[in-house]
């Protein structure tokens, strides 16, 4: 008669199988069997795929969960993390004078325009310097003001954006220019 040693005295440290004249252990899922056949060992999930998660994999007991940085939310697939836009649920700082701009992960709080003498502000985003005043000689009529986003991950060189030059002032001549921000040369202009 076939003793079941998964009654008796079962030495598995998790789940027993009976078999004629023997036994075997299983693991529970999330788990493996280690060379002794009897005990089970965490296996670690997260070193199998880098994929696994967006961000960050956390093993734990027989499973694994996925975190995300500070700034994102985690996604119904429980693997994928998208950015809070904090100024569209109006969780920010700025005072009401700036505005709110979202980046991944936080935001900034956008001053507004000011215009340098001898420019006067025209617009929210627009600084004109008055054909009548003789500071303005050589300089550009207007200086317009765009704050945009660009998302890293983008397929290189590629268009940010376009500017035109108009022919409303007869004998005009326009020079476009990157005036700051490209010190470590990442940007031209064609």
């Amino acid at each position: 008669i076939d003793v079941n040693e998964c009654t008796s005295e079962n030495p598995c440290t998790q789940t027993c199988v009976n078999t004629y004249g023997s036994f075997l252990c299983r693991c529970e899922p999330g788990y493996e069997l280690e060379a002794d056949g009897v005990n089970c060992s965490d296996m670690d999930e997260c070193s199998f795929s880098e994929f696994l998660c967006q961000h960050e994999c956390v093993n734990g007991p027989g499973s694994y969960y996925c975190i995300c940085p500070s700034g994102y939310n985690l996604l119904d697939d429980s693997r994928s993390c998208q950015d809070i836009n904090e100024c569209e649920i109006r969780n920010f700082t700025c005072t009401p004078q700036q505005t709110c701009f979202n980046i991944p992960g936080e935001y900034k709080c956008l001053d507004p325009v000011r215009c340098e003498d001898p420019y006067i502000q025209i617009n929210e985003n627009r600084c004109m310097c008055p054909a009548e005043n003789a500071g303005c000689r050589d300089q550009p009529f207007t200086i317009l003001y765009r704050v945009m986003d660009m998302v890293s991950g983008r397929s290189v060189p590629s268009d940010i954006f376009q500017m035109q030059a108009t022919t409303r002032y007869p004998g005009a001549y326009y020079i476009f220019q990157i005036k700051s921000g490209n010190e470590g040369r990442e940007f031209y202009m064609r």
